[in-house]
């Protein structure tokens, strides 16, 4: 399969759910029910087998390094940005630069790694490199910025791995992976066939969510500002070209293989993460910029994750 015919279930079933949802088959809720299910059953039953099979000797060192450098280097700026550029208060910042650089590994990522690259091995490493380093640093920040004490909420942070269903199931299945332990044939089946149901579920998803956000006739949504398009227009750039192009850069550095190389800038280039938007809506900062972030980047992603691919390829 080219790279450009594997991009064409991905539109479809994408359109497929926008479909659904417009025309309303599945119900109002849809986008929301078919996100959890994805997000608590399929994906860790999908990342939870495809680490437990792989050997640890297999994982890549070097490209997660290129992927680590672009998503240091993007949030980084993002972080710095904000404030330099649009005057963001400090506890706005980490939310500024996660919807620059906080790429979303898990409804896009694994239908796009499944397509694309063939597996989602490179993509667990991502998960877990985006959840064990980069989350509790934006959590740090956040906490730090919101508690009048400037105090750090630690017993929450620790226990992420246990709140968090796809970063307990990576966890686990690097676990097994090293200590060679293999699942009885019937949970091993049954695993297999809620893995099966992400890529589908999860594209389906996507397009009602896209449905869900776009403003009705009914009800119009207010037109942003000057400066809030501006900020939107340089968080998509940072997002959907600057990350790929500065994992390109690594990984061209570090030597990667062709293959390597294309796994990570495809990696680099997924929109923002719906988190950004969850994140900030807890916190009770940044909101509007994350959820405008989310959306335009997930729909210009669906194209220029395709050129990105077919270039490389």
């Amino acid at each position: 399969m080219s790279l450009v015919s594997a991009f064409v279930p991905i539109w479809i079933l994408t359109a497929i759910g926008y479909a659904a949802c417009r025309w309303g088959l599945l119900g109002e809720a849809v986008a929301s029910v078919l996100g959890r299910f994805v997000f608590h059953l399929a994906m860790p039953s999908a990342l939870f087998l495809a680490l437990s099979r792989m050997p640890l000797s297999e994982f890549d060192g070097r490209s997660l390094l290129a992927f680590g450098v672009s998503t240091a280097a993007v949030i980084g700026f993002g972080w710095v940005g904000a404030s330099r550029l649009f005057g963001r208060e400090p506890g706005e910042r980490p939310i500024w630069g996660m919807a620059a650089g906080y790429v979303n590994s898990a409804n896009l990522g694994i239908p796009i790694a499944t397509q694309v690259l063939g597996n989602v091995s490179f993509l667990a490493e991502v998960v877990l490199l985006q959840v064990l380093v980069v989350t509790p640093v934006i959590l740090v920040a956040l906490d730090r910025h919101s508690d009048p004490a400037g105090r750090v909420r630690v017993r929450r942070i620790a226990s992420l791995p246990v709140r968090n269903p796809v970063l307990l199931a990576s966890l686990l299945g690097v676990a097994c992976s090293a200590a060679g332990l293999h699942l009885p044939s019937a949970a091993g089946a049954s695993l297999t066939l809620l893995s099966g149901a992400a890529v589908p579920v999860a594209l389906v998803a996507l397009g009602a969510s896209l449905h869900r956000t776009a403003p009705s006739r009914a009800e119009p949504a207010e037109p942003a500002e000057p400066a809030e398009l501006a900020e939107l227009a340089v968080i998509t750039a940072l997002k959907l070209v600057a990350q790929p192009v500065i994992a390109y850069a690594a990984g061209l550095a570090l030597h990667l293989s062709v293959s390597q190389l294309l796994a990570v800038v495809v990696c680099a280039g997924l929109p923002t993460a719906q988190n950004t938007f969850i994140y900030g809506q807890e916190y009770g900062v940044g909101e509007a910029v994350a959820n405008r972030a989310v959306v335009v980047t997930t729909t210009l992603s669906l194209v220029t994750v395709a050129a990105v691919a077919t270039l490389l390829g």
